[in-house]
């Protein structure tokens, strides 16, 4: 890893390394803030910034049944609160004068787990088939990030974090290479429903052009602020001086005076509305009329979301086991939940961003490791856009397929992810064989 490519944004000079198709400038810092405070921007410097080290991954607890899914590790990033960073990914080749797209990637983990620069969130791939630069953004989590409480700690520290990381983009990303122009923002899950949440923001169509918005769970985010209350108030304990561990370990307390709510709790940590920057929860939808003429958007869910969560269910398990009865009650079931959380709203959405003046395309991802207990589950969109063949060979979501097969599902998601990121037309409908649809909304 040697550090001999140098660039000279306004934020001060650079340098990142060449890794084979690709430049790398990772662990930049945009942002600093202290605990539970706003952000601001980073500091300009003047010495040269050695952006070789990855970005820290903000504290969380393990979630071993995630890492045997997607096959991650606990503790594969160092953690630190202050990990306001991100990172980006240009093709070698990149001429001077040269302005790409730029995808800022936003990552998933029910806004309390994962970080931009996990290696299965590695876009070296997509940026080398596709030309295009990819910035991935680690931002703060959970009770860190997320949530508000009754004696006055902010919410949405995190999605004001994400803010920041695009203000960064817009006022930087020219010098790698970059059009701060043609600016996707891009996420899955909790990642996904940032990038939705982001535009409801007053500067959303100043900060991006564009937004794929993967697996979002937008029927289970409003209607939270009793929910919100109550995890607030559970979190009282949690000081400026609690040691960040501490304050991880206390999530699950927090997290379980959410159980009563139903579905909702399913993601307990989230964007709170009411609270900045985003507006009251009766006024949302005014924001995001308000913003979609200025922005394209493409939006979409796996065919089969709930398959991630149900063998987590014990009660589940055991009807699945039933001859004949069991398979069919737990495909009803994945079809009710996956409809719920992720289909219905992700239709409505689409729907009234178009009726608002804005253009949108939605789709359906089908693929499915042969035989996988999985099936077109929650993440099975993830090793199709990122990573390599070593990055998931260990990912129970992929066991029965083989890497070609994932490898060309994949360059297809790619290559259409990235024609939507430089602005070309889609048109009314297409699809990906054995592997999605979309259309016009």
């Amino acid at each position: 890893m040697t550090a001999d490519h140098s660039f000279v944004p306004p934020c001060g000079p650079v340098t990142g390394w060449r890794d084979g198709a690709v430049v790398r400038a990772t662990g930049i810092p945009y942002a600093t803030a202290g605990r539970f405070q706003p952000p601001a921007p980073a500091s300009d410097w003047t010495d040269v910034l050695t952006a070789t080290s990855l970005s820290p991954a903000c504290p969380q607890a393990p979630v071993p049944f995630l890492d045997d899914v997607l096959g991650t590790r606990y503790g594969e990033l160092p953690g630190d609160e202050h990990c306001q960073h991100l990172s980006i990914t240009l093709p070698a080749d990149v001429e001077d004068g040269e302005r790409l797209p730029v995808m800022v990637w936003l990552h998933g983990g029910s806004y309390t787990s994962g970080s931009g620069d996990l290696a299965i969130f590695d876009p070296a791939v997509l940026v080398a088939e596709t030309r295009v630069i990819v910035v991935s953004v680690t931002y703060r989590l959970g009770i860190f990030g997320y949530l508000s409480t009754s004696t006055g700690r902010p919410a949405n520290l995190g999605l004001l974090d994400q803010i920041e990381a695009f203000r960064w983009v817009q006022r930087n990303i020219a010098s790698f290479g970059g059009d701060p122009g043609r600016v996707t923002a891009f996420g899955q899950s909790a990642g996904g429903d940032a990038v939705a949440h982001l535009m409801a923001t007053p500067d959303a169509a100043s900060l991006f052009q564009r937004a794929i918005i993967q697996s979002a769970p937008l029927g289970i985010t409003r209607g939270r602020e009793k929910m919100s209350a109550a995890m607030g108030a559970a979190a009282e304990a949690v000081t400026d001086a609690t040691p960040a561990m501490e304050v991880v370990a206390l999530e699950e307390d927090v997290a379980r005076a959410a159980s009563k709510f139903g579905l909702m709790a399913a993601m307990p940590f989230g964007t709170q509305y009411g609270h900045a920057p985003l507006p009251k929860e009766s006024e949302v939808d005014q924001a995001w009329n308000a913003a979609a003429p200025g922005i394209d958007i493409l939006i979409g869910h796996t065919a089969e979301e709930a398959r991630l969560f149900l063998p987590q269910s014990p009660r589940l398990s055991r009807v699945a086991r039933i001859p004949v009865v069991g398979s069919a009650v737990l495909k009803a079931v994945t079809w009710v939940v996956t409809e719920v959380v992720y289909g219905k709203s992700a239709r409505q959405f689409a729907r009234r961003h178009v009726r608002a003046g804005g253009r949108a395309h939605s789709y359906v991802l089908s693929w499915r490791a042969p035989g996988n207990i999985y099936g077109a589950a929650h993440t099975v969109d993830l090793p199709l856009l990122f990573g390599h063949q070593r990055t998931w060979e260990s990912a129970g979501l992929l066991a029965g397929a083989t890497w070609d097969e994932v490898n060309a599902h994949g360059r297809a998601m790619r290559a259409l992810w990235a024609k939507f990121a430089y602005g070309e037309s889609l048109g009314t409908r297409g699809e990906i064989p054995g592997s999605l649809r979309y259309r016009a909304v």
